[in-house]
């Protein structure tokens, strides 16, 4: 089994920062693609950023130039730093990991989610 276990959502005004941080855990050979997405009440989930093993990033339109993506491969970790953060920011935010367990198989994980709210 893999976990995944977010954390750094909270509260912030308009145009604050947050970063938020998953970690990765379990049954895990390697960590091949980790992202994140977001879910805002009413909506359908949607793709906010990802990076490769090798630090290849990718964005959607809407938080490029605001948000990166980082990970550290030691740790099976990913960050997504938000800065310039408006309130259609808000949303739960959603880690997942594409991982090859310690037996050679690909596995799909998706985390709980961490409550982003941007308001005044």
């Amino acid at each position: 089994q893999v976990q995944l276990v977010e954390s750094g959502g909270g509260l912030v005004q308009p145009g604050g920062s947050l970063r938020l941080s998953c970690a990765a855990s379990g049954s895990i050979f390697s960590v091949t693609v980790m992202g994140w997405y977001r879910q805002a009440p009413g909506k359908q989930r949607e793709y906010v950023a990802t990076i490769t093993s090798g630090g290849t990033t990718n964005y959607a339109d809407s938080v490029k130039g605001r948000f990166t993506i980082s990970r550290d491969n030691a740790k099976n970790t990913v960050y997504l730093q938000m800065n310039s953060l408006k309130p259609e920011d808000t949303a739960v935010y959603i880690c997942n990991a594409d991982v090859i367990t310690q037996l050679g198989h690909p596995f799909g994980s998706w985390g709980q989610g961490t409550q982003v709210t941007v308001s005044s």
